[in-house]
């Protein structure tokens, strides 16, 4: 191959591409046009004087084309686009004779696409002049024969684009009901789960928590109690409490699964104090403090949970009734027990009676006076109580359940100050 030849396929390649580039819209009607001139002038010794008026009914019949075909068109412009064509085709054929076969494809892709675009009576109505032509037209045979062709084509497309249309509907119909019946079913579901927390919440666990208490109880109170009893009456205790922690955590799952917009992760343990000590800081504008001694050890993770809890509320209450006071949280570690000292140098209780009121021990025989109906004000996928005491009885219970003590009440010298001992050891947690 010479040089010149590869040139000239080179350029020639290189033209097509550049036309291959043109949005579909575009190139198509160009195209048409290009062929219905081209027609037009090899006809041109059957046309005559009218050759001018041939060039232009070409065009008129094929570029209009391009304001109908592109997803992006409106109904309206397609519509004005395609009755441009079909006008322009009926004025060529009669009484111009000049309709050209690129401009019959024009005619067919303008009454289809306007179908597909959700227009089927206007492109029906627009094989109607063909029709109309081909029953009164007083011309040569030829003229209507092509009439019949042209409307008997332009119906078969203008069905198919409807058909399209009306398919494309139904499928998009039927996907927006499968939507909404898998959210109703998600819905329905997340119901489900909800009801089912609430059920163990409020039955479940309440009657674990009489199992544990009144299992310590007859230990403590059972006078001549052999040892062996009072060992498997540990057991017992020790079980239901298990029990019940195991259940919170299935109910936290629960709530997540009945929410869809919680994003799962582990239950908080003392290892996520301080991003917590971070955020109260963050939102108090104030100087939160975390003071840490003894032996930090891995503790048991219901313990770890009701720590965390317990420090989250009362940094709550701190930004809550002392805006603006420092905070400090002291965590203090022994091989017996977990001491958690929260204290703001807030104004404190307002009187003696709110003192009186506040400052109180919690032992684990305080749940039998918890209401099995309460909803715990610490779970994260409950709105938080904290009015009349709310927040202060939650963390007594939180205490009570791991078998710890609770104080609150005003500080020595000023503000307020929650103490929380919380056992460590396996058998004081029996």
């Amino acid at each position: 191959m010479s040089e010149d030849t590869a040139r000239r396929g080179d350029g020639v390649a290189g033209v097509w591409e550049r036309v291959r580039r043109f949005p579909a819209p575009v190139t198509y009607p160009v195209a048409l046009a290009l062929l219905a001139c081209a027609e037009v002038l090899l006809r041109v010794g059957s046309l005559g004087e009218n050759l001018a008026l041939a060039l232009l009914l070409g065009v008129c019949t094929t570029l209009p084309l391009t304001f109908v075909l592109g997803a992006d068109r409106a109904v309206a412009v397609r519509a004005g686009a395609a009755v441009a064509v079909t006008s322009a085709g009926v004025l060529a054929l009669t009484p111009f004779r000049a309709l050209t076969l690129a401009g019959v494809v024009a005619q067919l892709a303008a009454v289809y696409w306007l179908g597909r675009a959700g227009a089927p009576r206007l492109s029906g109505a627009l094989v109607l002049p063909y029709v109309v032509l081909a029953l009164v037209s007083q011309d040569e045979v030829a003229t209507r024969v092509t009439a019949v062709l042209v409307a008997t084509l332009a119906s078969a497309a203008a069905a198919t684009g409807i058909t399209h249309h009306v398919r494309s509907a139904a499928l998009a119909h039927s996907a927006t009901e499968r939507a909404f019946a898998d959210t109703l079913l998600a819905h329905a579901a997340r119901g489900e789960r909800a009801r089912i927390a609430r059920e163990l919440h409020d039955v479940v666990a309440h009657h674990i928590s009489m199992i544990a208490v009144q299992a310590e109880t007859a230990r403590l109170t059972t006078a001549g109690l052999p040892s062996d009893g009072a060992t498997r009456l540990l057991a017992i205790g020790d079980t239901a409490r298990t029990a019940l922690t195991e259940m919170r955590r299935l109910l936290g799952v629960l709530r997540e699964d009945a929410d869809a917009g919680v994003t799962r992760r582990p239950q908080p343990g003392l290892r996520q104090l301080m991003e917590l000590i971070d955020e109260s800081r963050d939102a108090s504008g104030s100087c939160t403090r975390l003071i840490v001694s003894g032996s930090v050890a891995a503790l048991d993770p219901g313990i770890e949970v009701t720590a965390f809890r317990i420090v989250q509320e009362a940094l709550t209450n701190a930004r809550r009734h002392a805006p603006g006071a420092a905070v400090d949280v002291e965590l203090r570690f022994s091989e017996e027990d977990l001491v958690i000292r929260v204290r703001d140098n807030g104004p404190g209780p307002p009187s003696t009676a709110s003192n009186s009121d506040t400052s109180h021990t919690s032992h684990a025989s305080d749940i039998l006076h918890v209401p099995h109906d309460r909803h715990d004000p610490h779970d994260p996928h409950i709105p938080h109580v904290a009015d009349a005491g709310h927040g202060l009885l939650g963390m007594r219970e939180r205490a009570a359940t791991v078998r710890g003590t609770l104080r609150t009440g005003p500080a020595a010298g000023g503000g307020f100050l929650v103490e929380a001992r919380l056992p460590v050891r396996a058998e004081a947690l029996v």
